[in-house]
């Protein structure tokens, strides 16, 4: 009896070489399955990677902001003290405007005072609050802010800027 191949296989292709191509195919699936997993746990570990270096990046901005916080703080006290030394300056020529100005370096000492030991999440915790308790006065406030903005561009477009095109036509460059 003759070992018969299907139709449209190849007549000299032997039994031992189907058992290879078998086996040639396993190990590629198994290689493909391998190359797979590792590139899913390359994959994992730079997510890690790059969760980490957001989370530190993020808290050295953090760290970086805090002590703008504390150093605006302390030069907003150091505007209050100036503003008091003006206070008592005026207060010879114009008692009135002289206890203004006291009333205005005591609300920024204050204030200053109140800034120095927050990090920012309080502060804008505090702001959120805010909000949230008035936000009639919040939007008010947004409104002023953004007229002035909105004033302030307005003006600086209104600057003319030297023309591109000469005023004089050109009528060459000779001596004569």
């Amino acid at each position: 009896m003759i070992n018969e191949k299907p139709e449209g296989a190849d007549p000299f292709q032997s039994d031992a070489h189907d058992a290879r191509n078998g086996d040639f195919r396993g190990t590629a699936k198994e290689a493909f399955h391998k190359a797979a997993d590792t590139a899913r746990d390359a994959g994992e570990q730079a997510r890690r990677a790059a969760a980490s270096a957001t989370s530190t990046i993020s808290g050295h901005v953090m760290d970086m902001l805090n002590e703008q916080l504390g150093s605006g703080a302390q030069s907003a006290s150091r505007l209050a003290s100036s503003m008091k030394l003006a206070a008592d300056d005026l207060a010879r020529e114009s008692p009135v405007l002289a206890g203004l100005v006291r009333g205005l370096a005591h609300n920024v000492d204050s204030y200053a005072d109140h800034l120095e030991g927050q990090t920012v999440e309080q502060l804008s915790q505090s702001a959120s609050d805010f909000t949230r308790r008035q936000p009639a006065l919040t939007m008010g406030l947004a409104a002023i802010a953004g007229f002035f903005a909105f004033r302030t561009l307005k003006n600086a477009g209104a600057i003319s800027s030297p023309p591109i095109q000469p005023r004089e036509p050109y009528t060459g460059g000779g001596n004569g």
